[in-house]
């Protein structure tokens, strides 16, 4: 596979629509819980240009796109879209329902992955409709969306899987938990320099990837 313009844009239409989907998901639900913030601020939207921040949607993804590309290494997306703001004291029962606004983005991702994956089986070389590009493009939406599942729901603050933990923790625990988000950017930065991030996502992705083969026939 070679960095052409068509390579490009097969690979740029998964990661756009893999984030914004992902960012709208947590706006949707958390609109159905009670908080309007995000429906008022334009957010819940599929509209990517609503969602797409510069330098997470589009130059780290692009960047690490391109080095898998080059180097032929093992591809690892990691990007973010401009976070959906969501109130949570506005949630109907904040602690409870800040499990569903958070696990609403990677759950998306696993919805669009199963989604690529039905596309991928009819566009196959064997597939009723077999086109090479569009099977590219296929590929690349299932393996986007699993990683950006699985990274979210790693029990790091300000990840989804963060949410998720202190929701479900007792509350004197999720609120000393809470006070760690500050350094959760960093600690993901120290995880993907060091290699770690990839083997503490393995699990999840090899889940998501069982699911996706399960339900689509792949």
């Amino acid at each position: 596979m070679d960095l052409s313009l068509a390579t490009i844009v097969l690979w740029a239409v998964p990661v756009v629509f893999a984030i914004t989907l992902h960012e709208a998901a947590h706006g949707y639900v958390a609109r159905q819980f009670g908080d309007q913030t995000a429906y008022m601020l334009g957010r819940v939207t599929l509209n990517p240009l609503k969602h797409i921040d510069p330098i997470g949607t589009i130059a780290v993804p692009g960047f690490l796109i391109a080095m898998s590309v080059l180097t032929k290494a093992p591809l690892f997306i990691f990007g973010w879209a401009k976070p959906v703001p969501v109130q949570f004291a506005n949630l109907r029962n904040p602690k409870r329902d800040m499990f569903w606004v958070a696990v609403a983005g990677p759950m998306a991702n696993l919805v669009m992955a199963i989604g690529w994956g039905f596309l991928l089986r009819v566009a196959a070389s064997d597939g009723a409709a077999s086109d090479a590009g569009i099977a590219q493009m296929a590929i690349a939406g299932v393996q986007v969306n699993l990683m950006l599942m699985a990274l979210n729901l790693l029990p790091i603050l300000p990840l989804d899987g963060g949410r998720v933990a202190v929701s479900l923790l007792p509350h004197r625990i999720a609120s000393a938990y809470a006070g760690l988000e500050r350094y959760g950017f960093v600690l993901v930065i120290i995880l993907l320099v060091t290699g770690i991030l990839g083997d503490l996502m393995a699990p999840l992705l090899r889940l998501g990837t069982y699911a996706v083969i399960s339900i689509t026939g792949l």
